[in-house]
């Protein structure tokens, strides 16, 4: 069975000229590019404490927010103090022994704010205990292709450091809040609603990570 196009090369082949002269035509198309209003998961462990662990996250649909969540809730059985701040909001890593940071993927990469993360403080993070986890729909699979593929991912984030632990979660599809322009091209690619994250996975991680 021949496997679905990826994004990227969807992207090149249709070129999305015909939509996005449309857009363009109408005057709507930064709105196209937005996404809808969304609240990103963020939260303050106990301010009694200076010795915390950060998650730094960078999501576009929410999802990869509440992988972070999920994360946070483990480290706190661990009786670690965890604030959960998107990336690009975060000015210090002051009061910090330890940085984890995740990002969900576009495009084959972190998203800019993550990679900017780790760019602007990649020495402090080398410094402390640090981990890296990826939120991805595609390359899921165990063949030498998909493990390329996710090695690929985090291009942009390697040219600053490697992280002492780095892993890859399967993600979550939901159209709804996604903008218009990725809605389309998903659509385009007949995406729909999906949910794979394995939290299970997830907490087992959060378990040992930073140990």
């Amino acid at each position: 069975m021949k496997p679905p196009p990826t994004r990227r090369n969807f992207l090149k082949a249709a070129g999305l000229g015909l939509g996005a002269t449309v857009v363009a035509c109408s005057g709507l198309a930064a709105l196209a590019a937005q996404p809808p209003a969304l609240d990103f998961f963020e939260e303050t462990g106990d301010d009694a404490m200076n010795d915390k662990v950060l998650i730094a996250y960078a999501s576009k649909c929410g999802s990869t927010g509440e992988v972070a969540q999920a994360i946070a809730d483990e480290l706190t059985k661990r009786g670690l103090a965890v604030d959960v701040r998107l990336a690009g909001k975060v000015k210090s890593l002051d009061g910090y022994r330890a940085v984890i940071v995740g990002s969900a993927i576009r495009m084959g990469q972190w998203l800019p704010e993550a990679v900017k993360f780790v760019e602007q403080n990649a020495a402090a993070l080398q410094a402390m205990p640090n981990a890296f986890f990826t939120v991805h729909m595609l390359h899921t699979g165990d063949d030498a292709e998909s493990r390329q593929a996710r090695a690929a991912y985090l291009d942009g984030a390697h040219k600053f450091m490697t992280a002492q632990s780095e892993v890859f979660f399967a993600g979550k599809i939901e159209l709804a809040r996604m903008s218009f322009l990725d809605r389309m091209i998903s659509q385009a690619m007949k995406a729909q609603d999906e949910d794979r994250r394995d939290w299970a996975a997830i907490r087992a991680w959060a378990q040992t990570v930073l140990a």
